[in-house]
C-alpha cells in the first residue's frame, strides 16, 4: 500500500481556537493556548501519521491588522503558509459575522484556488443551537467551502470528521517526516513557549504582548535524570518587570512552577527551571531582537 500525505494550513483570526484544534488533532499539546489574542507568534508544524497517511499541519498566527514589526511578520507568516498547501482549515467562531480580516483571507484562498474546510469552533459555548444552523446557511453563501464542520476543539466534537476528510484529500507521496515526529519545533522553543503560556494566563492584560522568552541553557546533568533549563524573560518596561516578578518574587515563582510542571509532562522527566527577567524597550519594533528571539517566521 502506497503512502499518502496532505499539507494543511490552519488559518483564522486571533483567539478562534486554532492552536487548541491542532493540539486536539495531534492528541498532544505542541502549541500554547490562552484566551488572549495573538498567542501564536510563529508558524508551528504539527505532524500526525495515521497508518500510511501523514497529515502535516501548519498552525499560523492570527490574521490581524499589525501595529508593529512583529505583527507584520506574523501576518506575513499567514500568507506564506497558505502557499503550496493542499487544503486550508479555516477556523471561526459561531456567533459573529465575518470580520474584514476573515473576508480578506477567504479572498486570498479563492484566488489561490485552495480547498477550504470551514471549522466553526466553540459550538459548546452556544446557548441556542438554532444559531448554528442559521450561521452555516449564511456562510455557505459567502464561499464555496469544501466542507463545513461545527466543532468544539476543547471537547473534541467534530474533530474526527475533519481528520477523516483530510485523509481522503491526501495524495500519493513519500512521508516528509519520520512516523514518530510530532512537531518541527526545537525543544528550546517549546520550553520557552510553555513559560510564555503561563504568563499569558497569569499576568495583567497590558503585559503579555510585550513578552519574549529566551532559553539560555538546556542541558541534562551528568549521571542524573534532571534537565537544567535557564530562561530569560524579556519585557518592554520596568513596570512590567515588577508585575512579572511580583511582590517578594511570588508571581515569577508561580510562573516557573506551572511552567516546570508542564515541561515535565512534555519532556517526560524531572526539570530544574530557573527564570530571570530583563527589560528590552520596544523590542517588537527592533529587527535584531525579533531575530534573536526566534520570531522571524522563517
Amino acid at each position: 500500500m502506497s503512502t499518502t500525505t496532505v499539507f494543511v494550513a490552519i488559518v483564522g483570526c486571533p483567539n478562534v481556537g486554532k492552536s487548541s484544534l491542532l493540539n486536539k488533532m495531534l492528541g498532544q499539546k505542541v502549541a500554547i493556548v490562552s484566551n488572549r489574542p495573538q498567542t501564536t507568534r510563529t508558524k508551528i508544524i504539527g505532524v500526525l501519521t495515521i497508518g500510511e497517511c501523514q497529515l502535516v499541519f501548519t498552525d499560523t498566527p492570527g490574521f490581524h491588522r499589525p501595529k508593529n514589526k512583529l505583527g507584520e511578520k506574523m501576518v506575513r507568516a499567514v500568507s506564506e503558509s497558505i502557499a503550496g498547501v493542499d487544503v486550508c482549515l479555516f477556523v471561526i467562531e459561531p456567533n459573529m459575522g465575518l470580520c474584514l480580516e476573515e473576508e480578506e483571507l477567504l479572498k486570498k484562498l479563492k484566488k489561490e484556488d485552495i480547498p477550504v474546510i470551514l471549522a466553526i469552533n466553540k459550538i459548546d459555548t452556544l446557548e441556542k443551537k438554532s444559531i448554528l444552523a442559521a450561521r452555516i446557511a449564511e456562510l455557505s453563501k459567502v464561499h464555496d467551502f469544501h466542507l463545513i464542520v461545527p466543532i468544539s476543539a476543547v471537547k473534541g466534537d467534530g474533530v474526527d470528521i475533519i481528520l477523516d476528510e483530510l485523509k481522503k484529500m491526501a495524495q500519493s507521496s513519500v512521508h516528509f517526516f519520520p512516523e514518530d515526529t510530532l512537531t518541527d519545533q526545537p525543544e528550546r522553543v517549546i520550553a520557552g513557549e510553555i513559560i510564555r503560556e503561563k504568563m499569558l494566563k497569569l499576568l495583567d492584560k497590558e503585559v503579555p504582548h510585550g513578552i519574549a522568552v529566551s532559553i539560555e541553557k538546556m542541558k541534562e546533568r551528568e549521571n542524573s535524570e534532571i534537565l537544567d533549563i535557564e530562561a530569560i524573560i524579556y519585557c518592554e518596561k520596568d513596570s512590567h518587570k515588577g508585575i512579572i516578578i511580583g511582590k517578594g518574587g511570588q508571581m515569577l515563582k508561580k510562573i516557573s512552577t506551572y511552567a516546570r510542571q508542564d515541561m515535565e509532562k512534555f519532556f517526560g522527566g524531572h526539570i530544574n527551571l530557573q527564570c530571570w527577567v530583563k527589560v528590552k524597550e520596544g523590542w517588537r519594533d527592533r529587527e535584531g531582537l525579533i531575530h534573536n528571539f526566534g520570531l522571524d517566521n522563517k
